[in-house]
């Protein structure tokens, strides 16, 4: 007679170590099948005695059930790892690509002004600030502009809203000009400063923005004269450049709140789209100067008889295209991470006279 123990202890081990559902399926059919072993045992029921049969067949009959229920157990697992495997082989990523990672960079203005700031600085130069909004006294009036001046007409200057109470017209301030104004009535000279700064004027194209930076300097001195503004103007522009020296001329030319005033242009070749300084016949404007007008000074509460000075102001977003070969003004100030990307600059190299400017 069958040993019915260990009948259920070979299936149960063949179950257990069953590698695949098709394998398993075929322990099923020898065990439960028409001709399996279990389903043999329970045929032979009919030629045993009824003694026999009520012995024998409630074991036949669960030794049947537990090799059912472990059949049942391992085809879960089975099929559970089947699924996993087939779900990793299967995976689709369906999440969009990380964008790719962008370091941040100076902005080819911010460059230029602190390449600015400090060559002016081991000049001797320190560094003065303003508002942005301005009062037509600061603006224009203290500077020697005249009533009727078209700088003080609606088609140049962004004008604010007139106050209800006095009709006092602020305006966005079109120079860093009001900064020199403010400085000299708080100091007492010797005066020697820069004021760089935002400013605004109604004019858009290829080299001009309503928005804008300028650096302004001003030097104020007992004799103080146009030597002095030549070689502190020649000095800087040699040095911005990084060249040794600098071919550059001084034309008269005419400004409110200097006298003599004059344009300063530098020699250069800007055949093939390369500035080259120094180099042909050309002649480029690239800022206005002059000695201090003795009525600015007198406004002031500065005696012209005593201290004399000069003045000089000059774009620093064109000389950032001068000097970095930056076609067109406009897309400095679009916000593009792919402009900034091409003509920024590092975070972690500061400009310095001793180190190197760019």
């Amino acid at each position: 007679m069958t040993d019915l123990n260990q009948l259920e202890l070979d299936l149960i081990n063949a179950i257990g170590s069953a590698e695949g559902v098709q394998a398993l399926e075929d322990l099923r059919v020898s065990a439960l099948g028409k001709a399996g072993s279990i389903s043999g045992l329970l045929k032979g029921l009919g030629a045993m005695s009824p003694d026999e049969r009520r012995t024998e067949g409630p074991r036949i009959n669960g030794l049947r059930d537990r090799v059912a229920a472990a059949l049942a157990a391992r085809k879960a697992e089975l099929a559970a790892a089947e699924l996993e495997a087939r779900l990793k082989s299967e995976h689709l990523d369906l999440t969009l690509p990380p964008r790719p990672a962008r370091s941040g960079s100076v902005h080819a203005t911010l460059q230029v002004m602190d390449e600015m700031v400090a060559l002016f600085a081991d000049m001797g130069f320190s560094v003065a600030e303003g508002p942005d909004i301005e009062d037509d006294f600061h603006n224009f009036t203290a500077l020697n502009f005249p009533p009727k001046h078209p700088a003080r007409e609606m088609h140049d200057t962004f004008f604010l809203r007139p106050d209800p109470e006095t009709g006092e017209r602020k305006v966005l301030r079109t120079h860093t000009s009001p900064v020199q104004i403010r400085t000299m009535m708080s100091t007492t000279p010797p005066i020697r400063i820069i004021a760089p700064g935002r400013t605004f004027r109604k004019d858009s194209d290829a080299t001009h923005t309503p928005m804008f930076h300028q650096v302004e300097g001003l030097v104020i001195d007992r004799d103080i004269h146009m030597g002095h503004l030549k070689w502190t103007l020649e000095t800087f522009v040699a040095r911005f450049f990084e060249v040794e020296g600098i071919d550059a001329r001084f034309r008269p030319h005419h400004f409110p709140f200097t006298e003599p005033s004059a344009e300063m242009d530098i020699r250069c070749d800007r055949s093939g789209g390369v500035l080259k300084l120094n180099e042909g016949d050309s002649w480029m404007e690239i800022l206005g100067c002059g000695m201090v007008h003795p009525n600015v000074l007198r406004t002031c509460g500065i005696d012209p008889d005593e201290y004399q000075g000069f003045a000089f102001g000059m774009g620093v977003d064109r000389l950032a295209m001068l000097k970095y070969g930056i076609p067109d003004l406009r897309p400095m100030f679009e916000a593009d991470s792919r402009w900034l990307s091409h003509y920024g600059f590092s975070a972690f190299s500061a400009p310095s006279p001793a180190a190197g400017l760019s």
